[in-house]
């Protein structure tokens, strides 16, 4: 059997797709609407626009569904310590990590260092649960 480090390093990878193909869809959508002339000038906006759609995805799948599609697809789901689902602070908070790629790896190796999974599931009393268990 697969490691739960190992399905969440899954999940994550494919959440990246997931994102990956929604900002396509908004690049292109910014394209049309804000610089129709300038083929290149759509990527001046990707500062703004891909953090705010991560944060959306990540948030809104992990309050609203339990899970990101990633997560689903690997049968884990996000839970408070208690066992009930995530209120939209604690999906807002355990999620900006996850914004870019460097502050994820700080967020995960601090919170091996203290004990947990990762530092910002500590703060927010979160776990990322089995579903096959």
């Amino acid at each position: 059997m697969v490691s739960m480090f190992t399905r969440r390093v899954i999940a994550y990878v494919i959440d990246f797709f997931v994102v990956s193909a929604f900002m396509w869809i908004v690049s292109y959508l910014c394209y049309i609407i804000f610089n129709p002339v300038n083929v290149y000038g759509v990527y001046q906006y990707f500062p703004i626009v891909v953090p705010i759609l991560i944060m959306l995805y990540f948030v809104y799948c992990e309050k609203v569904h339990g899970a990101t599609v990633g997560k689903a697809l690997m049968y884990l789901q996000v839970r408070s310590r208690n066992g009930a689902y995530i209120n939209w602070a604690q999906a807002i908070v355990r999620n900006l990590s996850k914004i870019f790629w460097i502050p994820i790896i700080f967020d995960w190796a601090i919170g091996r260092i203290i004990g947990h999974d990762r530092i910002l599931s500590y703060f927010t009393k979160t776990v990322v649960i089995d579903e096959l268990r």
